[in-house]
């Protein structure tokens, strides 16, 4: 007897994931690998070129990464963005006009960053052709979202700059949006800060600009990062860096 049966769909793979944390509220996410990998190729590739100390205290790097097939699926996503950029960008628009995503958020990158002007100009484009779709995202890019996204945002886009990075130093730490990690709750709120743990969207949209995050509870992290938040240890780092620059620079004042 012949089988008429219409043959079985193979399940869609999708882009967009659901970590624990983010599921419980309804998010999407898209992911990256955090900070530098090595590729399969044995190159290197910077996926937070302006990460600065966070990079020591990074939970995805230390936590997440336990998991080899974690680490794989960001790498999958890296490598589809960055080398197939076109078919990346036509599959994620696509996707995003699926009912399953209207009316949703959409978080950009719970690891890894904007590494570069054409991906992040990928995403505005992308943004922009996915209406009833709304994204938000922390990012220590400063200048290249000053120069890419403030002239003209995406309607249903939000960010929260995040503290730890290279470009601290040109964030309005009293007026612009800004995350930073606290090394307790208490801390936080005697900083002035809003506690964002109920919600991650309490990231962007909060009353208050100043974001506090409780930092995550693994042991040798919490050591590492001491009493300071990852603010104030970038400033810190900053502070050393420039009276080492200065000191470097008094001999050729000197002749």
């Amino acid at each position: 007897m012949t089988d008429t049966s219409a043959p079985k769909k193979s399940p869609r793979k999708w882009l967009l994931t659901q970590n624990s944390e983010l599921r419980k509220e309804g998010i999407f996410n898209w992911t990256l690998p955090a900070f530098a990998v090595k590729l399969p190729d044995g190159s290197n590739f910077n996926v937070c070129p302006q990460a600065g100390v966070c990079q020591k205290f990074c939970y995805a790097r230390v936590g997440a990464y336990r998991f080899k097939n974690v680490r794989a699926a960001h790498i999958r996503n890296l490598l589809l963005c960055k080398d197939s950029p076109e078919e990346w960008e036509e599959r994620m628009t696509e996707e995003l006009r699926h009912r399953r995503y209207s009316g949703k958020w959409i978080r950009l990158h719970d690891s890894g960053d904007f590494y570069s002007d054409f991906y992040l100009h990928a995403w505005v484009r992308i943004m922009k052709n996915s209406p009833g779709v709304r994204f938000y995202c922390y990012t220590k890019e400063i200048s290249r979202f000053n120069r890419i996204v403030v002239p003209s945002p995406p309607a249903d886009f939000l960010w929260c700059y995040s503290l730890g990075g290279r470009e601290d130093h040109l964030i309005d730490l009293a007026t612009e949006r800004h995350a930073d990690v606290f090394p307790d709750v208490e801390k936080l709120i005697a900083a002035g800060y809003s506690d964002q743990t109920e919600s991650d969207l309490l990231s962007v949209l909060s009353e208050s600009p100043l974001v506090g995050i409780p930092a995550n509870r693994i042991r040798h992290l919490l050591k590492l990062q001491g009493d300071s938040t990852f603010g104030e240890h970038q400033r810190n780092r900053d502070e050393r860096m420039a009276a080492k620059k200065a000191r470097t620079r008094m001999p050729e004042l000197v002749r």
